[in-house]
């Protein structure tokens, strides 16, 4: 397992550095000059010409660039010009909940998508199937956005069973804190547990087409020890690599979900960042979410080799 992490590590990397260029350069895309920007409409050239010398927007382009690159491997990411303070220390107060709130959605996921699979995958026919399918399609045409609204008109309006919006650490009040998490979470997790739960039904049902299903059935091994512990262990690695995708969705997605609920995370600060043109804040968080990206593609393809050893071997 180690000889293949070190097989994967050198694409990864790779990877890390071209998302670093992309970021750099479509940022520098964008119309406007983020000098005009953070000195107001009224400021002289005198005050534009100083704030760009500040920000390093007046070296050339691969200077910019080289700059950035050197700042971060030093671990010193800057000041953040247009929302205040060091940009590391904006990035740690928002980690944290952008992390609670993603691993919440993550434990709803599989919670959502194991059930759905396995009773879609034994029950084809029927209205336990039909609406196994209608859920699974009904929640990946709805925007998050959508659903959004909705559990908050549901759950906080009309029920008030929920808060709309805010956040509380798990750390310090956790039955609060469950109660602030339980709709975002929901919310960023539907889409993709409706993915995984196709992904795994599909994997039991062709585990239970093999050979092997049969001659069990035929000695009388019962359908359920038969599912649980023959066909959905088969299934398992593909939909490990759709679950490790989309977690990467996951954190995406986390964007717009703590825009809805005011959660105070990485996703609001990127949302910042981008209106008021900060670039040392949003390059940094734009490439922090490339590396969880890739850092969780990497524990992926590890865990798949666990479950099935035929990988290890190759």
């Amino acid at each position: 397992m180690r000889t293949f992490l070190l097989k994967r590590l050198p694409s990864g990397l790779l990877v890390l550095a071209l998302a670093s260029f992309l970021v750099f350069l479509i940022l520098r895309l964008i119309p406007g000059d983020p000098a005009t920007t953070l000195a107001g409409p009224d400021a002289a050239p005198a005050t534009v010409a100083a704030i760009r010398a500040r920000l390093g927007l007046d070296q050339p382009l691969f200077g910019q660039y080289a700059s950035w690159l050197g700042h971060l491997l030093s671990g010193d990411l800057g000041p953040s010009y247009a929302i205040g303070g060091q940009v590391s220390d904006l990035i740690g107060n928002g980690l944290g909940a952008t992390v609670q709130l993603t691993l919440g959605a993550l434990l709803l996921v599989v919670l959502i998508a194991l059930p759905l699979a396995v009773v879609g995958a034994t029950t084809r026919r029927g209205p336990v199937a039909a609406a196994v399918q209608a859920v699974t399609t009904g929640v990946l045409a709805v925007p998050p956005f959508v659903t959004g609204v909705l559990l908050v008109l549901v759950f906080a309006v009309s029920f008030e069973l929920l808060p709309a919006g805010g956040h509380e650490s798990l750390l310090a009040e956790p039955d609060l804190a469950v109660q602030y998490l339980a709709m975002p979470a929901l919310c960023l997790a539907l889409p993709s547990a409706a993915v995984l739960a196709r992904y795994l039904k599909d994997g039991i049902e062709r585990a239970l087409a093999e050979d092997y299903v049969r001659t069990a059935t035929a000695l009388g091994v019962t359908r359920r020890r038969i599912v649980w512990r023959h066909a959905l262990p088969n299934a398992l690695p593909s939909a490990v690599t759709v679950l490790g995708l989309q977690i990467g969705h996951l954190v995406a997605g986390a964007v717009l979900v703590e825009r809805i609920f005011a959660w105070p995370g990485l996703g609001q600060l990127i949302e910042q960042g981008v209106l008021r043109r900060d670039y040392p804040l949003v390059q940094d968080l734009l490439l922090l979410v490339v590396a969880v990206y890739v850092a969780v593609q990497l524990l992926t393809d590890l865990a798949y080799t666990w479950l099935d050893p035929r990988i290890r071997w190759e």
